[in-house]
């Protein structure tokens, strides 16, 4: 489900059961439009809320479908009875993932046309290379220097290419499904310097929204903090779970002690947490919180946009000093030869 159908898919969700309107008739309307593969889903929706099923185990049958975020904020408001307002807060977070998202990619479509002009450029010299014969015979001097020439040198030269991105591909991809337990190596990700604090932020952001709306609808801190790890959308967070119901059921720790045992906090954000609950304002100190880290996602996810707009700008115009200096260098070995004396 793409964030911008999630994002309408909430905020109709939202407003209708607000306005009082009938669950039944609103899914059997939504199960008329969208992709194939969402009328299905939301078909599924209405039969198991004819039967008598919850949305978010409706949900988690379709987890391929709905994002882990809308399966868990789906459960935290209907074991609250304030499924309405965690739609429309849903909503809202969407919107901005995806007004953050178009940013990012506006920001980098013009480096990556660079990058795609490079590439097509070499390839053409490395053609040009192989069909073009000097008037001596034989073969053209390899300008580029990668010993590929004609139309063979440029599928090779693509195979490279190709390669490259299917391996940046495949570990992003392993990240996220966490093969091997690579997300434990997520504590290593923050120490990188600006990129690994704004990842951080992010993930604090998710997280603090989702125990603030669990506490303020009377959730117990075990539940809430349960659903919070889960709506992180990371094994590394979810697998910390276990340590912090421990705690709090057979050691009797508070909410900040809780979270203390899962060991994936900073300490500055434990503080605030263990602050609130000394002044007894949980849940609203936690929305507070949940607001304040909100501000901080947005700039986070501004400073990865001009991180990686700056990777891509450096890696285009690396390239392309790199060619140029090594055309150069090849030229003038050629000039040279010519000019030795016999």
């Amino acid at each position: 489900m793409s964030l911008s159908a999630a994002g309408n898919f909430c905020r109709r969700l939202g407003t209708s059961l607000r306005a009082g309107a009938d669950l039944l008739a609103l899914l059997t309307a939504e199960s008329k439009h969208g992709s194939g593969q969402q009328r299905v889903a939301m078909a599924a929706l209405l039969d198991g809320a004819q039967h008598g099923e919850q949305l978010s185990a409706t949900m988690r049958q379709h987890d391929k479908f709905f994002p882990p975020l809308l399966i868990a904020m789906t459960r935290v408001g209907e074991a609250t009875g304030r499924l309405d307002r965690a739609m429309l807060n849903l909503a809202d977070h969407y919107d901005q993932q995806l007004k953050m998202r178009r940013t990012f990619v506006s920001s980098i479509i013009w480096p990556g046309i660079q990058l795609f002009g490079g590439i097509v450029v070499i390839s053409l010299l490395i053609y040009i290379m192989g069909i073009l014969k000097p008037p001596t015979g034989g073969q053209m001097h390899d300008i580029l220097g990668f010993g590929l020439r004609g139309g063979s040198g440029v599928l090779i030269f693509w195979a490279y290419i190709g390669g490259f991105f299917a391996i940046i591909g495949g570990f992003f991809w392993a990240f996220k499904h966490n093969l091997g337990g690579i997300q434990n190596i997520i504590p290593l990700f923050y120490m990188i310097p600006v990129i690994g604090p704004a990842i951080q932020t992010i993930t604090l952001s998710r997280f603090s929204w989702t125990l603030a709306l669990s506490l303020d609808a009377g959730l117990d801190p075990i539940r809430s903090i349960s659903l919070a790890l889960d709506s992180t959308d990371s094994e590394y967070y979810r697998s910390s779970a276990e340590n912090s119901e421990r705690a709090i059921r057979d050691e009797g720790a508070t909410l900040a002690g809780g979270l203390q045992a899962t060991e994936v906090f900073p300490d500055d954000y434990l503080t605030r947490i263990e602050m609130a609950e000394l002044s007894g304002t949980d849940a609203e100190s936690t929305e507070s919180l949940a607001r304040e880290y909100d501000e901080r996602a947005k700039i986070a996810m501004k400073t990865i946009s001009g991180f990686a707009t700056g990777i891509v700008w450096l890696t285009v115009a690396g390239a392309l000093i790199f060619l140029i200096f090594r055309m150069i260098m090849n030229i003038a070995g050629v000039y040279s030869e010519a000019l030795a004396p016999i």
